[in-house]
């Protein structure tokens, strides 16, 4: 049986929606909406699809089985809803949503509705990112005592101007850590757990009128004990791939985008030297560090694809709906941990 998609929201990101659908056998891009027709019909016309601009009438076709959201961020719940009402298993781009509240509001809907949900969170899929989540699962790094993100991006001004919901609370949700940073976000929570309780800083530098921060940096306790760090900006020029650094008592390895530029540790392996050889190379683009459109589709591929296995298998996949609220969550402790200047206890 083909496997046929949806498309809410016919922005930057649902290119690479689109060509990453295009690559899976057995799926089948059917349909796309927007709520400006012209611009649904000419990614329609791009891609080989059914442009909308009603809703609800895209939602009605028996063969969309999946839709993804690629509507601005605090903009997901209420396409959401109505998918999980339609019968349709929902990807939601990253953020999940904007609040806890409007995050548990979607998850709750399909529930009920018994559709599955997952967020988009494409760094997980790399090659060099299950290897670190690999050599932690091992126990390699002894008991870690660090665990590190950097996301030291650049926007210009136009970035913010070319869109009215960039830089609000209300659809963008936060800055430089909700809209760039929560993929390292999400890596950091994935491989070091759950965290205790942060303590942070943000500040509007470099921007013009954005109501969220273009710079952050948070201190972290994880709830395994260990210490680390999270920076984030879009004032940083020229911009550099994002980096994870995991550390410990027997080992420390550094991800650098796909790349993977350290890889020590006390008990070797055979295939270490090899490995880091082979990895050390891997990004083939810009990371997005400086243009948001300098990315790869291959990661979002292999999401979907272990997506619809888990929904053939019932079983869990990479990218479960709650993962995405974690993500969320941790953010928005940071911004509180920063309005209040106190540290803050998790869960919120």
């Amino acid at each position: 049986m083909t496997t046929g998609f949806g498309i809410i929201g016919c922005g930057m990101i649902a290119k690479f929606h689109a060509r990453a659908i295009a690559e899976i056998r057995g799926a089948k891009l059917v349909a796309c909406y927007n709520r400006t027709l012209d611009k649904a019909s000419s990614f329609a016309s791009e891609f080989g699809c059914t442009a909308y601009d009603d809703l609800e009438a895209m939602l009605a076709r028996d063969d969309i089985h999946v839709v993804t959201i690629c509507t601005p961020s605090g903009a997901h719940l209420e396409p959401g809803v109505l998918a999980a009402k339609a019968g349709k298993h929902i990807l939601v781009e990253k953020p999940l949503e904007v609040t806890l509240k409007r995050c548990d509001a979607l998850l709750s809907a399909c529930a009920k509705a018994g559709v599955r949900v997952g967020t988009i969170f494409p760094s997980r899929f790399h090659e060099s990112s299950r290897l670190l989540k690999q050599a932690v699962d091992q126990g390699r790094f002894g008991r870690i005592t660090l665990g590190d993100a950097y996301v030291k991006w650049f926007r210009t001004q136009q970035y913010y101007d070319s869109g009215a919901w960039r830089g609000t609370w209300k659809l963008d949700g936060g800055g430089a850590l909700m809209n760039q940073a929560i993929h390292s976000v999400d890596l950091l929570l994935w491989l070091m757990g759950d965290v205790a309780e942060v303590s942070a800083t943000v500040a509007t530098l470099a921007h013009e009128r954005i109501e969220v921060e273009d710079v952050a940096t948070a201190t972290i306790r994880f709830a395994n004990g260990a210490l680390g760090v999270i920076e984030a900006t879009t004032a940083a020029f020229p911009g550099s791939l994002k980096k994870i650094e995991i550390a410990g008592t027997a080992g420390m390895a550094t991800l650098e985008e796909e790349s993977l530029i350290r890889w020590t540790f006390a008990k070797e392996k055979a295939r270490d030297k090899k490995l880091i050889e082979s990895m050390q190379n891997n990004t083939k683009t810009g990371g997005g560090a400086a243009d948001p459109s300098a990315i790869g589709h291959a990661a979002h591929r292999e999401l979907f694809k272990d997506f619809l296995k888990a929904v053939e298998s019932e079983e869990p996949s990479m990218v479960e709906g709650t993962e995405g609220r974690r993500s969320v969550e941790l953010i928005l402790a940071i911004y509180k941990a920063a309005k209040s200047g106190k540290r803050v206890t998790l869960p919120l």
